[in-house]
């Protein structure tokens, strides 16, 4: 373990060396920031962080310092703090400054009191995201991160021993008896106000917040707390993230690893609820317009932790058996990524052999779900996505787990996934556009908010004969927006505003699916199973720990692959094009042959080739006819499908 814990228990500690070297001088948040970065390259350092995402709040030192790995679901204004304050001894009148970066409460000494009018004090801006554990994350991803991760902890017992025993009901329970809680901090109740800000007697606290917060309420909710996760299910804390340099460079959908100080200060929600009372005394109008807002945007901190941020990532994937940063570049010389694509041919049999299995036999199915998974939007020309394969498997079997266990498969396999089971009700009745209310300022997640690189898996097989409402066609409306641009547009309200994507979707249904898609491949089965769930689970025990981890370094890193096309090849495609269209002109279209050059592309990136060559297009045309001979079959069989 790197020598000397005392900047991952005491981060605050260290930062106040710093300012005390430096005083006023702005270096000090420099060197404050590449302390920590070299800190976390030393020995693996990162390993021996404590996560949100694995340990809970509860075995979490306050003002420790932590890691998250998060979605940004929402952006906040920005809010001012006091970067540099000042307090007077109150016997012997001795000043003395403070940072109050990295925090959300100023701490004054014994005997000391702020000095609201110093001509020391400076006001810096922040800016808050509300962060959420990454949408999907599948299990096995989960877990490598909790086995990688070395950290040492205990239950915290600092402060408010039973902490990690409240259930909402208690929060909210405290909140609607303020007295309550007020009694319980017996001591810190001599409270002032001046200026918005707000501080305490003993333990002299004081908000740098100059932006006010609430507590939790009973205000119209369905539970005492929504932690606004984009799909049902989710576990995990969503957290309130402080960012002090370079705000811009992120955007909501952005996957951060964030290393930063945690704060959880119950303080927080007796001054918010201390602001709730004094503001309905002086304006009452006003305390109701706002109250929603000021409720959402400073929830208890046992509920939402708050994390201040000394350095942010911008993550490219999450898969944890990868190097984090997977550019062109760096890629190159990664050694770990050179010797795994040396041995990528064995990988990809093997692969194509387990999803083989996987389809009931069928080995044709089987290619196209793999250049599915590797496929991904590499670049834009004008609204036009480009790299994008949907695929829709029809042809499955109807009333069966089928689809459900398939998706299972998928789930061992990619990052991140979602299965949306496409019945009536859920069509009518869930919400898929994220939408601002503005009544809290805040953006309301929907299924679609999803972060880059996710498979999204279309279950139409569930659909029966029903009537789609408005809610329900504008829900199919947002899914064909997602596959034909791969965008989603927000609702605003008196605006859609367009939020670009990058999702893998796959549909499986029995004819051909009510939705666009790039590519229709009808399911031949080999094989059926009598059964369907003790074969599919014995397909996955059967291969190795070992094997599927190759499997999944072989899905993300294919996406990554540069790629490009000679002019020498081009001529080849544009002559061998000219030549199908004069032999049958209503054999091929522009179309087709767009969509020919994709799976060309993802072919060619499927044996870890990043240029095409002959063999792999004259391989892409021949899977091609041998998808549409298929088809055609379906056909002659049905009469009414295309």
């Amino acid at each position: 373990m790197p020598c000397g814990e005392d900047w991952l228990s005491h981060p605050l500690g260290i930062v106040q060396g710093f300012f005390a070297q430096n005083g006023v001088n702005p270096d000090w948040e420099k060197k404050v920031i590449e302390y920590f970065k070299e800190k976390l390259k030393e020995n693996n350092a990162p390993k021996w962080v404590p996560s949100l995402n694995e340990v809970p709040l509860h075995y979490l030192k306050p003002n420790s310092f932590v890691k998250f790995r998060c979605m940004i679901q929402d952006m906040f204004d920005p809010e001012f703090y006091m970067g540099v304050y000042e307090t007077v001894n109150q016997n012997t009148k001795a000043r003395v400054l403070h940072f109050g970066k990295y925090r959300d409460v100023a701490e004054c000494g014994p005997q000391q009191e702020l000095d609201l009018n110093s001509p020391r004090t400076t006001t810096l801006e922040r800016q808050t995201f509300y962060c959420v554990p990454v949408p999907g994350e599948s299990l096995w991803v989960k877990e490598a991160y909790v086995n990688t991760n070395q950290a040492r902890v205990s239950p915290s017992t600092s402060y408010t021993p039973s902490r990690h025993k409240r259930s909402y009901e208690d929060d909210e329970d405290m909140d609607l008896q303020p007295n309550k809680q007020k009694d319980q901090h017996t001591g810190a109740r001599q409270a002032g106000s001046v200026g918005g800000l707000q501080w305490c007697g003993e333990p002299k606290r004081l908000e740098t917040e100059a932006s006010t917060g609430r507590q939790l309420n009973s205000l119209n909710l369905s539970s005492p707390f929504d932690l606004n996760f984009p799909l049902p299910g989710e576990k995990g804390p969503a957290c309130l993230v402080k960012i002090y340099e370079d705000w811009d460079c992120f955007k909501v959908n952005d996957i951060l690893e964030l290393y930063g100080i945690l704060s959880v200060d119950p303080v927080l929600s007796i001054l918010n609820n201390d602001e709730r009372d004094a503001s309905a005394l002086l304006d009452p109008m006003e305390c109701t317009d706002t109250a929603e807002e000021q409720r959402v945007h400073s929830p208890p901190a046992s509920l939402v932790p708050r994390i201040h941020v000394i350095l942010a990532q911008k993550l490219q994937h999450i898969n944890p058996l990868l190097p984090a940063c997977l550019n062109k570049e760096e890629s190159k010389t990664c050694k770990f990524v050179t010797s795994f694509m040396s041995e990528l041919s064995p990988v990809r049999a093997e692969l194509l052999g387990f999803l083989t299995h996987a389809l009931l036999g069928d080995s044709l199915a089987a290619e196209y779900l793999i250049l599915h998974l590797i496929s991904t939007v590499y670049t834009r020309r004008d609204v036009l996505p480009l790299g994008k394969f949907t695929v829709n498997l029809s042809g499955c079997p109807r009333n069966s787990t089928f689809t459900e266990h398939l998706y299972r498969i998928i789930q061992h396999l990619v990052p991140a996934s979602f299965r949306l089971q496409m019945t009536i009700e859920n069509m009518n009745h869930l919400k898929f556009i994220p939408h601002k209310d503005y009544t809290a300022n805040r953006l309301v997640s929907g299924l679609l908010q999803l972060p880059s690189n996710t498979s999204l898996v279309i279950d139409e097989t569930l659909l029966e004969q029903g009537q789609l409402d408005t809610s329900g066609v504008h829900n199919v409306t947002a899914l064909s927006n997602l596959i034909t641009w791969q965008k989603v547009d927000y609702d605003f309200s008196y605006h859609q505003m367009e939020f670009p994507c990058n999702i893998n979707v796959f549909i499986t249904s029995e004819g051909k699916s009510l939705l666009p898609a790039d590519c229709r491949i009808h399911l031949q089965p080999q094989l059926i199973p009598p059964n369907m769930e003790e074969y599919m689970n014995s397909l996955v025990s059967a291969a190795m720990p070992s094997l599927l981890n190759k499997f999944r370094i072989y899905l993300t890193l294919l996406r990554f692959l540069d790629y490009s096309i000679s002019d020498e090849i081009t001529k080849a495609v544009e002559d061998d094009f000219v030549e199908m269209r004069k032999n049958d002109p209503q054999s091929i279209t522009a179309d087709d042959l767009h969509q020919l050059l994709v799976v060309a592309r993802c072919l060619s990136l499927s044996a870890g080739q990043t240029t095409l060559s002959r063999e792999r297009w004259l391989r892409a045309k021949q899977l091609e006819s041998l998808r549409r001979i298929r088809l055609q079959q379906q056909k002659c069989v049905n009469g009414n499908e295309l």
